[in-house]
């Protein structure tokens, strides 16, 4: 077992982390939980692969031998078009050619075994997870394939996103929320779940494991160059990823692990739809909740980046991270994701999803505006891609949902969830973990 304890970023108490905790009760109101690790490197980097070659640095009980690491690699034909001296790229996704292997396509899948693998020991309740997309293909396919009971729920817009290589284990039940339904509503239904005996939740960007896991993809990069980078690239929705790049960064400092720093964030959103890039341009903490129903602008191109309750303003959470790096937060319009998505393609001869595509797109406009130098150390995090690669490798299919349901009727998923406790109470949840 890792050895680490928790720290609350509003107030500093420190506190013993039993796995499923997700805030300090004393302070009102909370802010993110840290974790505080004694281990000075993030090892030991010889003896395991993939993502839990990092578990000194990790909040994990235990690892899971299936699990991928991303893969960071110093650009050749990007950086030459970009007249870029220093570009490289964090990969999360499926390219066997460069040794990357997560068959969802996306880092989400470095959440889904972290958070899991924080998991108490006989731990026997239903973990609850909200999701967009990408996150919920993550943890159908973890849970799945080591038999954690979980329920999952999306809203339904998002249910071609849930492909998988074979049928979700009759542990997972996945719920989906029609109508105009966004994540936030999701959200909202999981936490009335969770007020249900024997479902607990998993806690999206509160919970430690997420962001940590997600912050191996700046150990990955840092390792790969010898430094810690001076320029972070990222698409955001909640800005879990980039809070736990912020995260990451900081720990290698204080440390001395790499040379370098302090790594400067810069976060993209895809307009018109983008909250924080709204609150970042009126330098306010303060998010402006805007109604799901506001897309009189037509369809964004990366709509799994529309988040209406982030973690923005929460002590620890991203606008901290911004001011911290001295970053900044991008709105890219779909026709710049779109030729970002063209560009990456041929240049680095492989397909990236949506939320990469804004990532490439705000790279491509800093450098054209002059707002980083072309000699900096950059690192860009593409955070998913491969699935025209992967498609070439094996047959997918897309996970059902058990129900559709309207938001109003939460009543009648309560049969479904007592027969999910019913079919997992005897359920070993880790009996495939070493």
């Amino acid at each position: 077992m890792t050895s680490y304890h928790l720290r609350c970023s509003r107030c500093g108490k420190e506190l013993a982390d039993d796995g499923i905790i997700l805030a300090h009760d004393g302070c009102n109101p909370p802010g993110l939980l840290q974790t505080v690790y004694a281990a000075t490197k993030p090892g030991p980097l010889d003896v395991l692969k993939g993502l839990f070659r990092y578990r000194d640095w990790l909040p994990v009980r235990r690892t899971f031998p299936g699990s991928h690491g991303a893969v960071a690699y110093r650009s050749e034909a990007l950086a030459r078009h970009l007249q870029l001296e220093n570009l490289y790229i964090t990969f999360s996704g499926y390219w066997p050619e460069r040794g990357a292997f997560m068959r969802t396509c996306s880092f989400k899948e470095l959440e889904a075994y972290t958070v899991l693998a924080r998991l108490p020991d006989h731990f026997h309740e239903i973990l609850v997870i909200a999701s967009a997309g990408n996150t919920a293909r993550a943890f159908i396919n973890v849970c799945s394939q080591y038999r954690i009971p979980a329920v999952v729920i999306v809203p339904e817009w998002s249910i071609p996103t849930l492909w998988q290589e074979r049928k979700p284990d009759d542990c997972v039940c996945i719920i989906a929320l029609g109508g105009n339904s966004d994540y936030a509503d999701v959200i909202s239904l999981a936490g009335i779940i969770c007020g249900r005996d024997g479902f607990v939740a998993e806690g999206g960007a509160l919970n430690v494991a997420r962001r940590d896991g997600l912050g191996t993809t700046v150990l990955t990069c840092a390792e790969e160059a010898g430094c810690i980078p001076d320029e972070y690239f990222q698409a955001v929705g909640s800005g879990t990823g980039a809070i736990a790049a912020w995260e990451t960064s900081v720990r290698l400092m204080q440390n001395g692990v790499f040379p370098g720093g302090p790594m400067r964030l810069h976060v993209a959103q895809n307009i018109p739809f983008a909250p924080i890039y709204d609150a970042w341009t009126r330098q306010s903490r303060n998010l402006d909740f805007m109604s799901p129903y506001r897309f009189s602008s037509g369809k964004p191109y990366a709509e799994m980046l529309f988040n209406r309750k982030p973690p923005y303003g929460i002590a620890g959470g991203l606008y901290d991270a911004l001011q911290a790096t001295n970053g900044n937060v991008y709105g890219i319009s779909n026709e710049e994701a779109a030729a970002a998505s063209k560009l990456f393609e041929e240049t680095e001869e492989i397909d990236i999803d949506p939320a990469a595509a804004v990532a490439v797109a705000c790279l491509v406009r800093c450098i054209a505006e002059r707002k980083v130098q072309r000699e900096a150390f950059i690192m860009l995090n593409v955070t998913g891609g491969g699935f025209k690669r992967l498609q070439r490798d094996v047959s997918l299919q897309t996970s059902k949902p058990l129900v559709i349901m309207d938001s109003a009727d939460v009543e009648n998923i309560y049969p479904h969830l007592e027969m999910l406790k019913s079919r997992c109470s005897a359920v070993n949840n880790h009996s495939n973990c070493s």
